[in-house]
């Protein structure tokens, strides 16, 4: 399964009242373990930042001015998020404000090519998971990261792509940590993740015999017969009495 967990940052709270995208940062993650590949953009958003969103971000309007506005980078987005599942905390207004653009854009371009995201993309809400599974309690990033005991003391203000690798660190740890380990993992054979994330049976081909056998000894066997012996005198009845005397053959 591929999934891009997802971050934004914004010039205010709500894209009704014109408010646009800044900044996107997202972290692809392939059967649960993190590919290393990220999509990270800053974003002119064609109008000023509010004050209380720059307090949030500390984005600034200077910082964003010379960025390329949201048309420009559009495309490289919708290819990077197109089929994934996202995996976004607060879901609705990340992709709120995602379809708001691409709406725009579509009715500029004169083509309803890109979006909406959820035609397009599964959605997965870790803060409706949180809450979930942590009722009544809060369930905002720092929260969580808490609870999990996962770093963050390097984040001092949001920031769109920091806030998608804590989230990735936070989503696995809140639905059961890492599952695909194995080293072939990436091959996609027998013996790698499968699409669920957990972990698949590998076989190995072994010729006959070549596995060796090691038998115990007389004396081994003696402290085996000893050891039942004191186990069956305190406990009064052992299992292995229905099977035998206990002793391998």
């Amino acid at each position: 399964m591929r999934q891009i967990i997802l971050d934004t940052e914004t010039t205010g709270i709500d894209p009704r009242e014109g408010h646009r995208l800044i900044e996107i940062g997202a972290v692809e993650m392939v059967n649960r373990r993190l590919t290393g590949n990220t999509y990270h953009q800053y974003i002119n958003p064609e109008r000023e930042i509010e004050a209380e969103a720059i307090g949030v971000h500390g984005i600034t309007n200077e910082r964003v001015a010379d960025e390329p506005r949201f048309a420009e980078i559009a495309d490289a987005f919708w290819a990077f998020i197109e089929g994934a599942e996202l995996v976004i905390h607060n879901a609705p207004f990340d992709v709120g404000f995602m379809d708001h653009e691409f709406a725009m854009l579509n009715r500029a371009r004169g083509e309803p090519r890109l979006g909406p995201v959820a035609e397009h993309c599964r959605i997965l809400d870790t803060l409706q998971l949180a809450r979930d599974k942590h009722p009544g309690q809060r369930n905002n990033l720092d929260a969580l990261c808490k609870r999990y005991e996962i770093d963050n003391g390097h984040r001092v203000l949001h920031g769109a792509l920091l806030d998608a690798e804590i989230l990735a660190d936070v989503y696995l740890a809140m639905t059961g940590g890492q599952t695909a380990l194995l080293l072939d993992a990436s091959a996609g054979g027998e013996g790698s993740a499968g699409a669920g994330g957990g972990l698949a049976i590998r076989r190995l081909a072994l010729a006959p015999g070549s596995l060796a056998v090691t038998r115990p000894s007389d004396a081994e066997l003696a402290a085996h017969r000893a050891k039942l012996s004191a186990i069956r005198e305190a406990s009064g009845e052992c299992g292995w009495d229905r099977l035998g005397d206990g002793v391998p053959h």
